[in-house]
């Protein structure tokens, strides 16, 4: 292996012997660019944290704030989502120390490192190369998984608690499958092991998925209603249903082209269940479905 393809280097310096008053410095290449997506460890899926830690101060002050100003739930995520597409971690100088020091423990496979998340492990194989984290890693994933579905979780009942666990679980399944698949070639077929949850099909250049912001986003999208219908929403009781239309939930997507596009699977899921749910039930379940999309 050559030395500047090693993953575990980050800058190679060249030297020579000069005369004493030669005043031509030796050139360094610096920088790293390593597009391969390595597999989460099993023990981190299903946590939020999976997406990404509250290591920089940047993102702690915006909560802090958000919590101060008793902004409603939607201004709130507006004010994260604004703060992650805008989030530059590289200036938070001692956290970029602490995880450059712990740079061969983030980027393997499988990693259990107390520090890896998503987030880091692109951050640590995407130096000085000008790529930045999906700012999904920090607003659809951690802030709306640590926030909403942390104040949700204790106010449902037993199933209610284990539909949203499990859920949690397949969204961020479904993402490695697609990040997965995504190294393999060009097109990413992700499909419920439930027939009647549906699936979707979608082409994106090898590679290119974590470092494009927009097809990152429209592919995560796209595994909502899955990983919401794996879970088992269409079985949850009424009043369950009611906590989840009832609670926090974002005011837009911001791309209406991509929440038509997963409205139309959505919905086309649903109706494969047919008459194995009442009508009443369906609609409530459309209607729930609808909130949580509505993101």
């Amino acid at each position: 292996m050559a030395e500047n393809d090693n993953p575990k280097v980050i800058g190679v310096f060249h030297s020579y012997m000069t005369p004493a008053g030669c005043t031509q410095w030796a050139e360094a290449e610096t920088g790293r660019c390593n597009l391969n997506v390595p597999p989460a460890a099993d023990s981190i899926i299903g946590q939020c944290e999976y997406y990404y830690r509250p290591l920089n101060c940047g993102y702690t002050e915006t909560v802090e704030k958000i919590k101060l100003s008793n902004a409603s739930s939607a201004a709130a995520f507006a004010t994260v989502k604004v703060f992650a597409r805008d989030f530059n971690p590289w200036k938070d100088v001692e956290v970029i120390e602490r995880l450059l020091k712990r740079r061969e423990k983030l980027i393997p496979p499988n990693c259990t490192d107390s520090d890896w998340s998503r987030h880091s492990n692109f951050m640590m194989r995407h130096i000085g190369c000008g790529h930045k984290p999906p700012s999904y890693y920090i607003s659809y994933g951690y802030y709306y998984c640590s926030n909403y579905g942390a104040d949700l979780f204790p106010r449902l009942s037993s199933a209610g608690r284990a539909w949203l666990r499990k859920a949690r679980w397949s969204l961020q399944n479904y993402m490695e499958d697609g990040l997965s698949q995504n190294m393999q070639g060009d097109v990413i077929k992700l499909a419920s092991e439930n027939p009647r949850n549906g699936g979707f099909e979608m082409e994106v250049l090898q590679y290119q998925l974590e470092i494009s912001e927009k097809n990152f986003k429209e592919f995560a999208f796209k595994t909502h209603p899955l990983a919401y219908l794996d879970g088992g929403l269409a079985w949850l009781n009424p009043v369950d249903m009611a906590l989840i239309l009832s609670g926090p939930a974002a005011e837009e997507w911001g791309d209406v082209d991509t929440y038509k596009q997963v409205g139309s699977s959505m919905w086309g899921a649903l109706k494969n269940y047919g008459g194995a749910i009442g009508d009443e039930s369906s609609e409530l379940v459309n209607r729930v479905l609808n909130r949580l999309m509505n993101k």
